[in-house]
């Protein structure tokens, strides 16, 4: 007959070669026999363990506990039941008990390590994997949960040395060989990185997260279609698969397919709400679309999951300072830098925030300090630029500009600004080419015409559409060209928003004017006003700079000579405000407190020009000085343009900041200032107190950033030298 202790044998050596049932029948078989054998009760939890039957583990190994409480291996596998049961201090304690009562146990210290891990708790996991391998140095999981352990603190060599213990003790281990390629791609060893994961796919094909892998490697070499290919396998062996979800969007994104990338990383929430590299991820491409407080929702969602996530306070900062809230984006990027000051991005993003605020000195430092943790790096090396040209220093911001072009010569927005600095500095047949990377822009309204641009040769009759590209300045700087596209042989069809219609309509060579949003008629090429110069061939010396080229309405115009005829005051006509779309609108626009010294010169009566945004001032000023608000302004757009216009027409003088209003008031020939900041836009060029593009027009310069007190004070003398003052200085 055969014994109980023969069939626990039998039993176990079915369990050892994968006969799963054969040895749970003859588990129960022994206890049958022997109700109280703790052997046959703990060998069926672990079979029933291996079957995800954790429940049931727990109650067969609790048997076994039942009685013999002492036993460390029954202890420890308890823990391993709870662990899968989300009961997880249950089972730290069950592991720990396991410790107590057999110190030298590599298992228990091994199962509690990776407890500590899953909880986050990433210095007691370690202690306890190194205990391990003091117990048991051949032990290549521990070698491997170790380096999962170091490389989720940052520490890559560590980690990687970790993984390669692992590989060595267990050659066959696909996990170890995968993680390896995870930290090597980290450390941006991309060609190591692909050769273990390919190793990892070696010893499992069907291994979905080293095929998610070595789509994320793909990714990083710009491989995008090997990419997405690498990461569909991986969901298509596990489709709830949040990490391969994420990969993929960000494939996406790389490929500017922005709407399928937020789809990917929503779906990658949706399985795993709680991941907060996919809030970032989502967050990153909401930016991009512009749609600020949504990403500034997902960046603060993974911040309260992961506090110490740097690269998400860095993004948040970006989002803030891209809002105008300079401050916070500071303190975010501060915080980022606290987390991980060898974070490049923060750095940049602290530069960006500080030029925000015209601490110039501070952004190139942060520049600096970006390009010394990472110096290829061209929207550091371009925004270095920009910082560069705001204090005047040309050459640097030029030699900025041209070492982002080195490292990424397709880089529109450091070609335009490029392009801005040689128009800037008057060299006109440098920086048209380069002025025409701005409709690379994302989000700049290029007009995807299945038309030729036009090159500048004749036309020979062919009908050309010129249409406007950005704010209504460029729009009245550049209508001047028309006259020049039919002499060359085109016949004109300009398009404009309606507003601008009956204005433009007074201009010189328009054969046909086009509401936008209108059908088109048929033409054979196009071009965007402000490339007419570039096509043209403009220089300093060529600028088509006949004025007027806009007329006022003469019925209006009678109207306003009319109403000011009654004073004999002085009629200064103001606008304060640009549109407050502009990136640089806050360096252009000033308080309308600042026109104050204007008003003080005895004979002169201000005058309203400005409309919409700023408006608002007007009610804000105190009692001791007024501004003349036109009555019977007229609320329709179009209307209210020619009857500018027309005002502007009839006022002895128009003193301005940089607007739509300067241009009109030059397009018409009137008498027109134009306050200006520092840097100015590349039209008003340097050092110069006249402009080449309108005659009748008189620049004062800013001579230190931020300084309007002193541009509104010599405005002031040059006004009273006009009315028979004291002699003025020259406007800067």
């Amino acid at each position: 007959m055969i014994s109980v202790t023969q069939t626990l044998a039998r039993a176990v050596q079915a369990h050892q070669a994968g006969q799963w049932q054969q040895a749970e029948a003859l588990y129960r078989q022994v206890l049958q026999a022997d109700p109280a054998n703790a052997d046959a009760w703990h060998l069926l939890g672990l079979l029933a363990i291996n079957a995800g039957q954790y429940q049931v583990a727990w109650d067969y190994i609790s048997r076994a506990l039942n009685i013999r409480p002492q036993e460390p291996v029954f202890r420890a596998n308890l823990g391993l039941a709870l662990d899968h049961l989300q009961r997880g201090d249950e089972a730290m304690a069950c592991y720990q008990e396991a410790i107590r009562l057999k110190p030298d146990f590599p298992e228990a210290h091994f199962n509690l390590g990776n407890a500590f891990q899953n909880r986050g708790r990433l210095d007691e996991a370690i202690a306890c994997y190194r205990e391990v391998l003091r117990l048991r140095p051949d032990f290549a999981p521990a070698y491997n949960n170790m380096g999962n352990a170091l490389q989720s603190q940052g520490r890559l060599e560590e980690s990687a040395a970790a993984y390669r213990e692992a590989v060595r003790l267990r050659p066959e281990h696909p996990a170890a060989h995968n993680n390896l390629g995870t930290v090597l791609q980290n450390q941006g060893q991309i060609d190591e990185a692909m050769a273990c994961i390919r190793e990892a796919l070696r010893l499992w094909p069907d291994f979905p997260e080293a095929h998610n892998n070595l789509g994320s490697a793909l990714e990083k070499q710009g491989r995008l279609d090997e990419s997405m290919a690498c990461i569909r396998e991986a969901l298509r062996l596990r489709p709830a698969f949040p990490e391969a979800h994420n990969n993929l969007g960000t494939a996406y994104e790389r490929r500017e397919q922005l709407d399928e990338a937020a789809l990917c990383f929503r779906e990658a929430l949706r399985l795993r709400p709680q991941y907060p590299e996919a809030y970032h991820n989502l967050g990153a491409v909401l930016e991009r679309q512009k749609r600020l407080d949504e990403a500034a929702a997902c960046y603060r969602e993974a911040l309260r999951l992961r506090p110490h996530y740097a690269e998400a306070h860095n993004k948040l900062g970006s989002v803030l300072q891209k809002q105008g809230r300079l401050d916070e984006a500071v303190a975010c990027c501060r915080e980022a830098l606290r987390l991980r000051p060898d974070l490049p991005e923060a750095h940049h993003n602290l530069g960006n925030a500080f030029q925000s605020e015209g601490r110039l000195d501070e952004a190139v430092a942060c520049y600096r300090e970006a390009l010394r943790f990472r110096s290829d790096y061209p929207e550091v090396h371009n925004n270095m630029g920009s910082a560069f040209q705001s204090q005047g220093r040309f050459e640097e911001a030029v030699a900025c500009y041209q070492e982002a072009l080195r490292i990424r010569p397709d880089f529109p927005e450091a070609h335009f600004n490029l392009g801005h600095t040689w128009l800037l500095l008057g060299q006109f047949e440098r920086g048209w080419s380069e002025y025409e990377w701005r409709r690379r822009y994302p989000g700049l309204g290029n007009r995807p015409f299945p038309q030729p641009l036009w090159d500048g040769t004749p036309l020979g009759g062919r009908p050309i559409l010129l249409y406007t590209e950005q704010g209504v300045g460029d729009t009245l700087q550049f209508c001047r060209y028309a006259p020049l596209v039919q002499k060359r042989g085109g016949h004109v069809i300009l398009e404009c928003p309606p507003p601008l219609v009956p204005l433009l309509a007074t201009c010189p060579g328009i054969d046909r004017l086009v509401t936008k949003g209108q059908p088109l008629p048929d033409f054979a090429v196009q071009a965007p006003l402000p490339s007419l110069p570039g096509l043209m061939g403009t220089t300093l010396e060529t600028i088509p700079a006949s004025v007027p080229y806009l007329q006022a309405d003469a019925r209006r115009r009678a109207r306003w000579q009319q109403e000011l005829r009654g004073t004999a005051a002085f009629n200064v006509g103001i606008a304060w405000q640009g549109s407050i779309q502009h990136p640089r609108d806050r360096w252009r626009s000033v308080p309308l407190e600042q026109f104050a010294p204007l008003a003080q010169v005895k004979g002169v009566r201000l005058v309203r020009l400005q409309r919409g945004p700023g408006s608002e001032q007007l009610a804000q000023l105190n009692a001791s000085w007024t501004v003349f608000d036109p009555p019977g302004w007229p609320e329709d757009p179009a209307e209210s343009w020619m009857e500018t216009a027309a005002l502007v027409s009839t006022l002895d003088l128009v003193v301005t900041v940089d607007t739509a209003v300067a241009h009109l008031a030059g397009a018409l020939a009137a008498p027109v200032w134009v306050a200006l900041p520092f840097l100015p836009d590349w039209r008003w060029l340097l050092q110069r107190d006249d402009s080449p593009w309108y005659p009748s027009m008189w620049l004062f310069r800013q001579e230190r950033m931020g300084d309007w007190s002193g541009v509104f004070s010599r405005i002031a003398l040059a006004l009273r030298h006009r009315l028979g003052g004291p002699t003025a200085p020259a406007p800067g």
